[in-house]
């Protein structure tokens, strides 16, 4: 009899990839999940995966057999939360990315009382500034800051995210403050590296512009970035929530060129396909309540 402990775990190994990460997830030991695979293939009769010490790889049975193992994994888990939200309760695992900065300034602080209120929901929370691949690392959803661009994801919106050109006084005071976007070719800039470019663009009347400032820094971490602003080193373009409160000290200045740069969102994105949770959703409601649009974080003006 094919037991759907053993289909959780299949799945779940092929989505992390490796049997550690998969007993991370569900909280196992990886003997017991090696167990559970191994239980599965003596149901099904073949082989499902090509096991060797560096990794897995799917056979031609388990390919086939993960496209129905995938669905059985996730029919059962909305069966099971409906049910729950039948009596009123949203509970269950959750598994959610977000980056760094805005995960420890704002989304952790946003949902530890929405957690506090739903005590039986089960939330992974991970925290990383690379850009993961929502459905195939098996996340529920990720939280991101950005334009909005792969249309292989549902997107909501949380909030509208400003960002500004800031530098620090003493900088703008050996160096000069830029009135155009033309003066700031003659200008050090410090670059967020994730995005792969070292450029700042602009809206215009006549479409975006592209501003390409000399390099000072590129640094994956928007801590980082606003601290080298702070220390001196350049221009930096960031979004309030990160540049808000050091604008509010005087530690960092707005400098405006006549022109905004490009509209950014922070929102959540869920795989194409999915019917996403009542939890899920609960989760997405409370935070843009607590965002607000405008956002709490924006400095005044």
């Amino acid at each position: 009899m094919i037991r759907i402990e053993g289909i959780t775990a299949f799945v779940s190994v092929v989505e992390s990839g490796s049997v550690s990460e998969a007993a991370r997830r569900l909280r196992l030991s990886k003997s017991v999940v090696s167990e559970r695979l191994a239980e599965l293939e003596r149901s099904l009769g073949g082989v499902l995966l090509h096991r060797t010490t560096r990794k897995l790889t799917l056979t031609e049975d388990g390919a086939a057999f993960l496209e129905r193992a995938s669905r059985i994994v996730q029919e059962i888990g909305e069966a099971a939360a409906e049910m729950a939200e039948r009596r009123g309760t949203l509970s269950g695992p959750l598994r959610i990315a977000a980056p760094v900065t805005f995960g420890r300034m704002h989304l952790g602080p946003a949902l530890y009382p929405f957690l506090a209120e739903h005590p039986e929901i089960e939330l992974v929370l991970d925290i990383d500034d690379r850009r993961v691949d929502v459905a195939s690392e098996g996340y529920d959803a990720v939280v991101r800051h950005g334009p909005i661009v792969d249309s292989r994801l549902v997107v909501w919106k949380l909030s509208h995210s400003r960002r500004l050109l800031v530098a620090a006084p003493g900088y703008l005071e050996r160096h000069g403050t830029p009135k155009t976007l033309g003066d700031l070719d003659r200008h050090k800039g410090i670059f967020y590296t994730n995005r792969g470019v070292s450029d700042w663009r602009f809206q215009t009347p006549d479409g975006a512009i592209v501003v390409r400032a000399s390099q000072a820094l590129g640094v994956n971490n928007g801590d980082m970035i606003r601290d080298a602003a702070v220390a001196g080193l350049g221009i930096a373009l960031l979004p309030t929530f990160i540049a808000g409160p050091a604008i509010r000290d005087g530690l960092l200045t707005e400098i405006d060129v006549g022109y905004r740069p490009e509209a950014e969102f922070i929102y959540m994105a869920h795989p194409e396909g999915r019917n996403p949770s009542a939890k899920l959703r609960a989760v997405a409601d409370h935070l843009r309540k607590t965002f607000g649009d405008p956002p709490y974080w924006d400095p005044a003006g």
